[in-house]
């Protein structure tokens, strides 16, 4: 895959310094276009130690307006970004809509270093280059620009701009080892390359022995990929279709129980025990280090907020952090619809609880058709891909749907018009909602059906009895993790160093 890359490709500075000025101005005016063109621009930069990777971005940058640029060097890991899933890591710091983002190395470093070392399995490696490919046909999906460049140089090539960088510094342990690891080092980018080498977001291998070389390929590379690309974005988005409504049918909902009840006085006994085992449980997830998230959603008025209140009330308020949804923000929408779930991750040993979660993409976004039918449909494979990253990270996740009856929540909704303290919950949003139960049934069926895994099971809670949807929620958390705790402590994943050349934990 690299022989093509060895080959001596050079440009002499006068036929550099013409095509530069075109190049130059053909991106600016491409960038321009992308400031309205609704996708951001994701640039990865990586390849073998020495290329010049750093010098390459300065001089795309140089070409570009960089108020719209922002450049994001993975190898300085915070011990906050350790503790998280690894895509946390990547996936907040991603550029918004309209804007370019160019990421060193970004996903690749750390499963061609790891296999490099020799410290995963062809199984493991693998695994990780599918979760990379998942992961960017996620982005291309959601319509932004992926473009990889691989910045190549030959063994004898690299150790000769190493030993040039001797005469003005020491080199750092890391630019020691990559000598050492060369071969195993191109063998394994060889398989990440191939592997995740999708039509979407292909590869481009450019040699990096000579520098006007290297910088030229790099910029007719990137124009030519955004420039082909806002000529496929130029044709009007199709038009979100509504659903039609469907007739009563016997659905998931239909098979929970709606009719279980529990007394004043049973309520409270097992409310206190209930929430006495779940602080207990709460302090041992702390110590060792489980995080925690759980999810609410439900039919309007079904008592989602004095559930968590409940829930709260079990746990040290240190130790949890409530996060409701509402309709995205501007700058939420500039982002991929999962980017503000994972910004609000717990870290380990901590809660985060959702009042309403990432469905809102097959339920409300469905039916009221601010997501396109291509867009909600392929978000159950993202949601079990997303949900999936956090239990193999050792998070526990709960889902909770709450479930009433047509008649309850109208029962419900008459209530707070009455109540003055309750008359704020009640929106003509909420009655509008009512009006398509049907809908979102169907959706509700479909999610249940299709994003409940052993690992993180839909919880269909009977709520026409708020004492009793209040016991259950509390005792499902409390047997869900004390499941989880039974595994034992949160293994800590390893990353490499790249400054100091030395493998550590975290």
């Amino acid at each position: 895959m690299f022989e093509t890359a060895e080959v001596g490709h050079t440009i002499d500075r006068e036929e550099f310094a013409q095509e530069e000025l075109n190049l130059r101005a053909r991106l600016l005016d491409a960038q321009r276009a992308l400031r309205h063109a609704g996708f951001p621009l994701i640039v990865i930069v990586s390849g073998i130690e020495a290329a010049g990777k750093s010098e390459v971005v300065n001089r795309l940058t140089g070409w570009l307006d960089t108020r719209g640029v922002q450049t994001v060097a993975f190898w300085d890991e915070t011990s906050e970004e350790r503790d998280r899933p690894n895509y946390w890591h990547f996936l907040r710091r991603l550029p918004p809509r309209g804007t370019v983002g160019i990421l060193f190395d970004a996903w690749y470093a750390r499963p061609i270093m790891r296999r490099a070392f020799k410290e995963s399995s062809h199984e493991q490696f693998a695994a990780e280059l599918g979760q990379i490919a998942q992961t960017e046909r996620m982005l291309t999906d959601d319509g932004a620009l992926v473009v990889k460049l691989w910045f190549h140089l030959s063994k004898k090539c690299q150790k000769k701009r190493l030993k040039e960088k001797m005469q003005s510094r020491e080199l750092t342990p890391y630019e020691k080892l990559a000598v050492k690891l060369y071969e195993p080092f191109v063998k394994a980018a060889e398989i990440a390359l191939q592997t995740t080498d999708g039509a979407a977001a292909p590869w481009h291998v450019i040699e990096a022995t000579h520098p006007r070389y290297r910088d030229l390929m790099a910029g007719r590379v990137l124009l030519q990929a955004l420039e082909r690309h806002l000529h496929r974005r130029t044709a009007p988005p199709p038009k979100a279709a509504r659903e039609p409504e469907v007739g009563e049918r016997r659905r998931v909902l239909d098979t929970v129980d709606l009719g279980a009840t529990l007394s004043q006085a049973s309520y409270e006994k097992r409310l206190a025990h209930e929430q006495s085992r779940l602080n207990a449980l709460g302090w041992k997830a702390h110590h060792d280090r489980h995080s925690v998230v759980v999810l609410f959603e439900g039919w309007d008025a079904a008592g989602k907020g004095g559930a968590i209140r409940r829930v709260t009330a079990s746990l040290d308020a240190r130790l949890f952090r409530v996060v409701p949804v509402a309709a995205p923000t501007d700058e939420e929408l500039a982002q991929h619809y999962l980017w503000r779930f994972w910004r609000h991750l717990p870290s380990p040993g901590y809660f985060t609880i959702y009042d309403r979660s990432w469905y809102g993409r097959v339920l409300v976004e469905r039916v009221e058709g601010f997501a396109t039918p291509d867009q909600w449909g392929r978000a159950y494979s993202e949601i079990n891909a997303f949900e999936q990253q956090l239990l193999d990270y050792g998070i526990c996740v709960v889902k909770f749907w709450l479930h009433i009856s047509r008649e309850e929540q109208l029962r419900r909704f008459n209530e707070r018009k009455k109540i003055a303290y309750k008359q704020h919950k009640i929106t003509e949003e909420d009655w509008r909602n009512r009006k398509r139960w049907n809908a979102y049934d169907r959706a509700v069926d479909e999610m249940v059906a299709r994003t409940s895994t052993s690992g993180a099971p839909w919880h269909l809670i009977a709520a026409n009895c708020k004492r009793n949807a209040r016991v259950e929620i509390i005792k499902t958390i409390g047997d869900s993790l004390e499941q989880a705790l039974a595994a034992g402590p949160r293994e800590r994943r390893h990353g490499y160093d790249r400054r100091s050349g030395d493998r550590r934990a975290g």
